[in-house]
């Protein structure tokens, strides 16, 4: 049984401390309240590139050309309590990107210092892979949560590629 697919991009920058990553704080539906990566469901016929490049103007109001979208992996993430809320994650990572990124209806977005993420904001699982993607490797991992639906029960490494 696969999960709903789902794309996520990070977008990177250079600040002033150091590298940053745009994340959003959910305002409404699943994860509603934490800070997750941008990202969603992808639509008929789309690929996981033009589904992230979508979501990422619908939710943040910049835009990204598909192409240029970085592999960053994937993680299979699985509810044992609520199967209905597997996900099967395709990542990506663009440092190059046009607009200013803007709060919107289902985000609100904030960049982060990459070596500070806001992990007790987030998902439980997202400190065991986000450092990593956010290296610049590419890796696909597997999370399955615990019986709350928060914590982590089990994660797996299945692939991973240091960046060059």
């Amino acid at each position: 049984m696969m999960g709903a697919p789902v794309a996520l991009c990070f977008l990177l920058r250079d600040g002033e401390g150091g590298r940053e990553v745009l994340l959003g704080r959910k305002k409404r539906g699943f994860g509603r309240g934490k800070v997750v990566g941008l990202g969603g469901h992808l639509e008929a016929g789309e690929t996981p590139a033009e589904a992230a490049a979508r979501e990422l103007d619908e939710e943040a109001g910049v835009a990204l050309d598909a192409a240029r979208l970085a592999p960053a992996g994937t993680v299979d993430f699985r509810f044992p309590a609520r199967p209905e809320w597997d996900m099967e994650c395709t990542m990506f990572t663009a440092t190059v990107w046009t607009g200013e990124v803007a709060e919107s209806e289902e985000i609100a977005p904030a960049w982060y210092p990459v070596d500070a993420l806001p992990v007790t904001d987030m998902w439980q699982d997202a400190d065991h892979w986000l450092p990593i993607v956010l290296t610049g490797a590419v890796a696909d991992f597997r999370v399955e949560m615990a019986e709350d639906n928060e914590s982590v029960a089990r994660f797996v490494v299945l692939r991973h590629a240091e960046a060059d």
